[in-house]
């Protein structure tokens, strides 16, 4: 796999994370902020880094499972590892401007 394929790869996967929401904000996880990092290798292996609105969130036993499974569903992924970090914290911030304007923060 070239460069480009793992290009065109992390692409599809920030695509399939899309489609994972937060159970209790009506925005998707990549919106939000909550997807720190996202390297693909050329052996097709997935390192994701991510975080959750905050420790105590409801989500935090089967969000990360939920991101792991939509990475590893996307064709040409070979293995996915996903690492929940606290550094930095989650703030508002991070959200996108689409995520600040569906929520009515802009």
């Amino acid at each position: 796999m070239n460069s480009i394929n793992t290009l065109v790869l992390e692409a599809e996967i920030i695509e399939a994370l899309r489609t994972c929401f937060d159970p209790e904000i009506p925005v998707n996880i990549y919106e939000l902020g909550l997807i720190y990092k996202v390297e693909v290798d050329p052996s097709g292996a997935v390192s994701i880094q991510m975080t959750l609105t905050s420790p105590n969130c409801p989500a935090a036993q089967s969000l990360p499972g939920e991101v792991h499974d939509k990475a590893q569903a996307v064709a040409g992924v070979a293995s996915v590892q996903v690492d929940v970090v606290w550094d930095p914290p989650w703030e508002p911030g991070k959200m996108s401007e689409a995520a600040r304007l569906q929520l009515g923060m802009l």
